[in-house]
């Protein structure tokens, strides 16, 4: 605000100097021997009543439309993004400090003015009460600015963000940073509300760094900030919770993830079916939060992030948004995998029993393709174990070959034609892997052992069919899911060689 308020000032006088300068020179009278600075200060008694009073009169105004302006955008404001803004408005040191400066310089004015008689004339008062005006009308178009610039909803979020990383660090404030939560939150919501992308994306990302940052602090903080004390009880996102389940909270010391995560599960069902961008932010984001608590061997605050992915595929499935759930297995899958670089064997069996029922709960309601986006994330973690010799590769094969016993009709069972699809790849990744992938490979093809021979011959040619690894359509993923590279096709082959049935039926004789 310093550099407009200068090059404004600078330009006002120097137009007035130019002009005054210039009927000083070109009117030829007697100037009583004055020079032209000496008679800018010269005043006179009854002129200085009259001006005096005017001054006040300009500063008045000009406050008042300070007023009126500030008033209006900041309720514009609050009425978008969250009724707190007001208060974050008057904390700020800016804003108070220049409607300070207003109302002093209107008083000053009015009592310089009072001031004045015929035997006194406060010279240095009346210099001081024209500096103090002037540079009240200077302040109005960079103060403006500012008060844009401030209610900009990036700077707000980011603001918002910094007093709650600050409040949670310092570990004394838990009013504010509660408060600072439910802000970003409120912000979240309506943007989301009003369809407005780029602010919901903005403040979602800012719920995420303060977690990620408090996260990383989280072993210096004074244990006085882990108490649930009566204030935090009462919160809206505490208070209907089970006493049992806010003494885990404390205990566990994830009270402010447990805040954070709720405000992302709300925001996740205010945009579940309008703005699914959101929804699969929030998910890369849970992600993000969950790998920061692995980084900083927090199990409990892992534990909270896998609650909340599993809390937003029940909500998902509820209302049937496939491609959602896709996006959401595709964020969920990735934490797991990086469990599994943590050696965390027994988080990774539980996430495998957790795609297992959401798999299943699918499947009963007839939405295939999050049943076959399932068993290729659990293939996938099978592969991903194998190669790390993780304790829960076991847990992750006898799941995906489980997958697909819980026909009840012979509509569902043909949807669950691509979890075949899903463990015939696996198990060309283990014949890859030669003799120490063998065996799995084995237990897969007794798995299969009863199947149709022409339903064999089917997967067998769709997957042996496709050379793109690429999909034909944008999508995170990025590959093909039926894609195999021309090594492991070789190992396709070898497999489906193993059914006799599959050899009879291509050996049989076409009768015309």
């Amino acid at each position: 605000m310093l550099a407009p308020l200068v090059l404004l000032g600078a330009t006002a006088m120097t137009v007035f100097f130019g002009f005054y300068l210039l009927d000083w020179f070109a009117v030829g009278r007697d100037h009583g021997g004055m020079g032209p600075f000496t008679r800018l200060f010269t005043f006179d008694i009854d002129t200085m009543q009259n001006t005096l009073g005017s001054m006040a009169q300009t500063v008045a105004a000009v406050l008042g439309i300070v007023i009126t302006v500030v008033s209006i955008v900041v309720q514009l404001a609050a009425t978008r993004y969250t009724p707190r803004i007001a208060d974050m408005f008057f904390r700020d040191r800016t804003n108070v400090g220049v409607m300070s400066f207003f109302v002093i310089a209107c008083i000053n004015a009015v009592w310089v003015s009072i001031a004045l008689d015929k035997n006194f004339l406060p010279r240095i008062s009346i210099i001081f009460t024209m500096v103090l005006v002037t540079a009240s009308l200077l302040l109005m178009v960079p103060y403006f600015a500012y008060v844009f610039d401030f209610l900009d909803p990036d700077r707000v979020v980011g603001r918002i963000q910094a007093e709650a990383v600050d409040a949670a660090v310092s570990g004394r404030h838990q009013d504010r940073a509660l408060a600072s939560i439910e802000q970003l939150s409120d912000i979240a919501v309506n943007a989301v509300s009003q369809k407005d992308k780029a602010i919901a994306s903005g403040t979602v990302d800012a719920l995420r760094d303060l977690v990620v940052h408090y996260l990383a602090k989280k072993r210096e903080i004074p244990a006085a900030w882990y108490e649930v004390g009566p204030a935090l009880r009462q919160n809206p996102d505490f208070v209907a919770l089970a006493g049992d389940t806010i003494d885990e909270i404390r205990d566990r010391r994830t009270w402010l993830e447990w805040k954070a995560l709720r405000q992302y599960q709300a925001i996740y069902n205010e945009a579940l079916g309008e703005m699914p961008d959101i929804n699969h932010l929030i998910a890369i984001n849970t992600r993000y939060i969950g790998e920061a608590a692995l980084e900083a061997k927090d199990a409990h605050a892992v534990a909270l992030a896998v609650k909340f992915f599993n809390t937003y595929l029940r909500a998902t499935l509820n209302r049937q948004q496939v491609r959602t759930a896709y996006n959401i297995l595709h964020q969920y899958r990735q934490l797991v995998e990086r469990a599994i670089e943590e050696k965390q064997d027994a988080l990774v069996s539980e996430v495998i029993f957790y795609f297992k029922y959401y798999a299943q709960v699918a499947h009963g309601m007839e939405l295939a393709f999050v049943t076959e986006t399932v068993a290729y994330d659990v293939a996938t973690l099978c592969e991903r174990t194998f190669a790390a010799t993780s304790g829960a590769h076991e847990v992750a094969l006898k799941t995906l070959l489980e997958l697909d016993k819980e026909a009840e009709s012979q509509t569902q069972e043909r949807m669950l034609r691509g979890v075949r699809k899903a463990q015939v790849k696996l198990a060309s990744f283990y014949l890859v892997r030669g003799e120490a992938g063998a065996e799995y490979a084995r237990r897969i093809y007794k798995d299969m052992e009863g199947e149709r021979p022409e339903r064999l011959a089917s997967i067998r040619d769709e997957l042996l069919r496709i050379e793109a690894k690429d999909f034909w359509e944008v999508i995170d993923r990025g590959v093909n899911f039926d894609y195999v590279d021309p090594a492991r096709k070789e190992q396709l082959r070898v497999f489906f060689s193993w059914f006799p049935s599959l050899q009879a039926a291509t050996a049989r004789p076409v009768i015309a």
